[in-house]
């Protein structure tokens, strides 16, 4: 198994596993990192010998994606951050694997708003109020990090993904 080609796999993983512990502990999901991941993908893509026309499908499904969740960003229902993970998870995804990443992103971002919602709850002890991030998260007024249930959504799926077959079979 060659190094080079499990590359995207390890770029793929990581970027979710990032985006996931950097939205738990500062809200966020940063823009280098989506845009990154978005650049990754073609690179391995042509690097892989994916077709063009997989390679355009992937694409309008990581665009539509996208449009889809800027409309949810202007509403106030998502944040920004994770509008454009799930439009970069949907381009590694493509349309074939996208609608059962959302399916599970779903399931995945309810059990954690429940288990937020329990957290924000319970008294939290006194040692833990030096910790930003838990005082952020057990904070009523703030979101969610969706993040984490769209990364943990995307790593699911992607041992199924177009993308990570091409893998398998070059190495």
């Amino acid at each position: 198994m060659s190094v080079l080609n499990t590359l995207p796999i390890v770029i793929f993983s990581a970027a979710m596993i990032f985006a996931a512990v950097r939205d738990l502990t500062t809200m966020t999901i940063p823009n280098w990192l989506t845009l990154g991941l978005t650049i990754a993908f073609f690179i391995s893509a042509v690097s892989l010998g994916m077709p063009l026309a997989d390679i355009a499908r992937h694409a309008s499904a990581g665009f539509a994606l996208l449009l889809i969740g800027m409309g949810l960003f202007a509403r106030g229902w998502i944040g920004g951050g994770d509008a454009k993970l799930v439009a970069a998870a949907s381009l590694w995804l493509g349309w074939g694997d996208a609608l059962p990443y959302l399916l599970l992103a779903s399931i995945f971002g309810g059990a954690l708003t429940l288990f937020i919602l329990f957290y924000r709850t319970m008294p939290l002890p006194m040692f833990l109020y030096r910790q930003g991030w838990l005082l952020r998260l057990h904070d009523r007024k703030e979101g969610v990090p969706y993040g984490i249930a769209l990364a943990v959504a995307g790593l699911f799926i992607f041992p199924q993904t177009e993308i990570f077959r091409l893998v398998s079979v070059l190495s």
